[in-house]
């Protein structure tokens, strides 16, 4: 049964991402589907999905259900409100009631990352507004089709506050919409082949085996109180590093997070919504849990304790664009290094962590509008049984790269380079993953460039003796200069013009274990495929492991 559900919504993951007209979405699976129960918990999700969208959705359908009362069959609810169960703006939801003999049953739900919403910096990955008004159209929570008929006005309101073109986005609303179509469809001959009755049944049993599941695995580690903390580089406007600090208790068969310690909003926009908090705790956990299936009752053992005065419970209007890739990476990093006390034998070392998000729009050659955006990969951290993944996804996502065919076939832009940062890796007796060098070029005369990204003052950390991955480092090329920004991995609304390139070096990820016992036939191997020089490899591992 878990099956059938679960290929409705993996369905609608195709459906969307085939027919949208946006690479970050059909070609970089920027997206998501679920199916949420009457009251929004989720039942289901897609495998390719993102898992922060999956959990927010949650907080999405709640929200769609706290201000609407006469839902009706036909309907569909557009919003991309942080503040209503969101993430940031770009992120735009959509959710559709599925009725059963008169009935509100279930939910489906959607995600789309769009490639603009309007605000101050095209693709709207600012890194300097201090309220979520300069960020974008905020959608609250309304009907973006009622009984089947759609707002046309809405639509048009929409289309009219976002750049590039405005067919891209009305492909993007259509294959939103389609996704959910398909989905409702697939749903109903799955109610018809077992009946709503089984079905029902079926997702409150299947609730309660994750929860049983959740607390069997917390109950096997060890009680106690484990304390971490990491830093993100800057807000985007002060200069001073901003903490998130955890204290992680395991008593019993639950888990308490309580991020009480952490710094105050921030007046840049690196503040994350409730929603996005909590699921970016759960996603930490079923990292360190992957056979548990996803859905509200694995999330039950966790509870939590995020006071408003803290940037990760921020009120109206605190700006959030950097509350999908940084935040929640780095509230996962604290919990991966609080773990790893409690259960070195499953967590890993620290990952890059961060998305190196950034957006290129501008006019191209025949003087049609365009705005894009697209992130980069990193190494992930070492663990006790292997190395670290080399150029994987934010650990909030399985979203990939956008082809770099595609982008320079649609876009006024030439990649230079992309490809594996060497000795960026974090050493250790199972090393970290190595990130990524990408160098893009500017082939029309005038482009704006944001770049939105962290982890180039504070390296990803290693674990149990390992040590730190490269920092993030980003080079401009302007007009034969060169130059570092001084944030280090924030620009917003850069001119560049034709021939001026961005080089962009994500982290690498954190070492795990002491690097003096890492296997010299492993080091050897490092430098014969070119991720070592003999030099690195010396300094990291010492002169007996310097390989041939």
């Amino acid at each position: 049964m878990r099956g059938s559900l679960q290929q409705v919504t993996e369905e609608m993951d195709t459906a969307f991402a085939s027919t949208a007209f946006s690479p970050v979405i059909c070609d970089a699976w920027d997206r998501a589907s679920g199916i949420y129960d009457s009251s929004g918990d989720v039942v289901v999700q897609g495998v390719t999905g993102l898992p922060l969208f999956i959990g927010t959705m949650q907080f999405t359908v709640k929200a769609v259900l706290a201000v609407v009362e006469d839902i009706a069959p036909g309907d569909v609810f557009i919003v991309n409100d942080p503040y209503a169960g969101g993430t940031h703006l770009m992120d735009v939801k959509m959710v559709a009631p599925i009725f059963h003999d008169a009935e509100c049953i279930l939910f489906l739900a959607n995600t789309g990352h769009w490639p603009d919403v309007g605000g101050r910096s095209p693709g709207g990955f600012t890194t300097q507004s201090t309220d979520t008004f300069q960020e974008g159209v905020r959608i609250p929570p309304l009907r973006l089709i009622e009984r089947g008929r759609v707002n046309s006005g809405l639509v048009e309101l929409l289309l009219a506050n976002v750049r590039g073109l405005p067919r891209d986005r009305r492909g993007d609303i259509e294959a939103q919409l389609n996704a959910l179509a398909l989905g409702a469809r697939r749903l109903e001959e799955v109610i018809g082949r077992y009946g709503w009755n089984t079905i029902q049944r079926v997702i409150h049993e299947l609730a309660a085996r994750s929860e049983r599941l959740m607390r069997e695995h917390i109950a096997a580690l060890p009680d106690g109180t484990y304390e971490a903390s990491d830093f993100l580089d800057n807000d985007g406007i002060r200069p001073d590093p901003v903490r998130i600090s955890l204290n992680l208790t395991i008593e019993g068969d639950e888990m308490h997070f309580d991020f009480s310690a952490t710094d105050p909003p921030t007046l840049g926009p690196f503040n994350a919504p409730l929603s996005t908090t909590l699921t970016s705790c759960y996603i930490a956990v079923k990292h360190i849990f992957p056979e548990i299936p996803i859905n509200a009752g694995c999330f039950r053992p966790l509870k939590f304790n995020v006071p408003a005065t803290t940037l990760l419970n921020p009120t109206f209007p605190r700006p959030v664009a950097g509350c999908t890739t940084e935040v929640p990476q780095r509230i996962i990093d604290v919990v991966f290094q609080a773990l790893v006390q409690a259960a070195p034998e499953r967590v890993p070392a620290s990952a890059f962590s961060t998305g190196s998000n950034y957006a290129i729009a501008g006019t191209d050659r025949v003087g049609a509008p365009f705005a894009f955006v697209n992130y980069t990969g990193g190494g992930y951290g070492g663990s006790a049984f292997e190395d670290g993944l080399i150029n994987g996804a934010t650990t909030i996502s399985v979203a990939r790269v956008a082809s770099i065919e595609v982008l320079e076939q649609r876009f006024p832009v030439r990649y230079v380079r992309y490809g594996i940062r060497e000795g960026s890796a974090g050493p250790g007796r199972h090393r970290g993953g190595f990130g990524t060098v990408v160098e893009v070029e500017m082939l029309c005369s005038e482009a704006t460039f944001s770049l939105l990204g962290d982890r180039a003052h504070h390296a990803p950390r290693g674990a149990l003796g390992g040590g730190p991955g490269a920092p993030a480092r980003h080079t401009f090329f302007q007009s034969g200069i060169e130059w570092v920004p001084p944030s280090g991995a924030k620009v917003e609304n850069l001119q560049l013009r034709e021939g001026d390139r961005v080089l962009m070096e994500t982290p690498g990820g954190g070492g795990f274990g002491d690097p003096s016992e890492r296997e010299e036939a492993r080091v050897a191997a490092d430098i014969k495929a070119g991720y070592l020089t003999a030099e690195l490899a010396a300094a990291q591992y010492g002169k007996a492991k310097k390989g041939g």
